[in-house]
């Protein structure tokens, strides 16, 4: 799976960027079928919500998943920015699961 991460307010580090794709890589086993047809597209954005606070959510974590006929969206705000990714990759899981399932009994 391909995950495109965008970076807003902070800097991407390599350790960030790592961090990201070890949590979200495992996501690719629901959507393996889509995948092998080259038809996902992988969207986070991760980022500071503000630069004058340092408490706080401020850290804000967002992935959209595109599937050719359906589209999955997360968003977390955080004062940890892997907490914030932490909490939507559970949200994306669950959704993508939802649909996985739902999808086999169609099929």
């Amino acid at each position: 799976m391909k995950i495109n991460i965008e970076s807003t307010g902070l800097d991407l580090t390599p350790s960030i960027k790592t961090y990201i794709e070890t949590k979200l890589n495992p996501l690719g086993k629901f959507i393996k079928r889509f995948e092998a047809r080259g038809e996902i597209t992988t969207f986070i954005e991760v980022g500071r919500t503000t630069k004058h606070h340092k408490h706080g959510d401020v850290f804000r974590a967002a992935i959209r998943i595109d599937l050719p006929q359906k589209r999955f969206f997360a968003e977390d705000l955080d004062a940890n920015l892997r907490t914030a990714v932490d909490k939507i990759k559970n949200r994306i899981k669950d959704d993508l699961q939802k649909y996985k399932e739902k999808s086999v009994r169609h099929h």
